[in-house]
């Protein structure tokens, strides 16, 4: 069929369901996050609410007032742009609500490893030092020294304590590690 003979709304669409870019929680799981990544996204929900969608809605109406839609590029893109950020807010709801807020500085059981904490390992064939922070799924940046709590390293770091040497399937092969220090700092 002509697509000009197409509603708008029965034109199948990328943009339905959860967002696709956002990595899935294990499960069964908690959504577990520190202060930081629980901040970050209830910024971007609030700055999706009460700024871009708003604006957004503007535009749009004002497109609409203009006539003849099927062409009005201010139009076609504002809804579909519309969407995409009704279908983050949502994501965003979800993960806020599911959300249970970890304070590493609160963490029991300093001298091992668990969520929250900054790891300073090293490979057991004389690789480098390497620091990581086992964050939330939603705030993991390997680039700013930040894994998810549910990364293969992660994991295999979990419980370990200062001097343990872990293994763990990276996506290089196996590697072997050695734990040197375990902080637990704010953020």
């Amino acid at each position: 069929m002509n697509k000009a003979f197409v509603k708008e709304t029965d034109a199948p669409d990328a943009d339905d369901g959860d967002d696709l870019r956002a990595p899935k929680l294990p499960a069964g799981s908690k959504n577990y996050m520190t202060r930081r990544g629980y901040d970050t996204l209830r910024g971007e929900l609030d700055t999706l609410v009460r700024v871009e969608r708003p604006k957004l809605v503007e535009t749009v109406a004002w497109a609409a007032s203009n006539g003849d839609r099927s062409e009005n590029g201010d139009y076609i893109y504002g809804k579909k742009r519309l969407r995409e950020i009704d279908r983050r807010i949502r994501f965003l709801i979800k993960r806020i609500e599911s959300a249970e807020v970890v304070d590493p500085e609160e963490q029991v059981g300093a001298e091992q490893v668990f969520f929250g904490a900054t790891v300073t390992i090293a490979d057991v064939d004389d690789g480098p030092e390497q620091t990581w922070q086992i964050v939330g799924i939603d705030e993991a940046d390997a680039s700013q020294g930040r894994i998810s709590w549910i990364s293969p390293l992660a994991r295999a770091l979990l419980k370990a304590r200062e001097g343990d040497v872990v293994a763990f399937m990276s996506p290089a092969g196996r590697r072997e590690i050695e734990v040197l220090e375990i902080r637990y700092i704010a953020g």
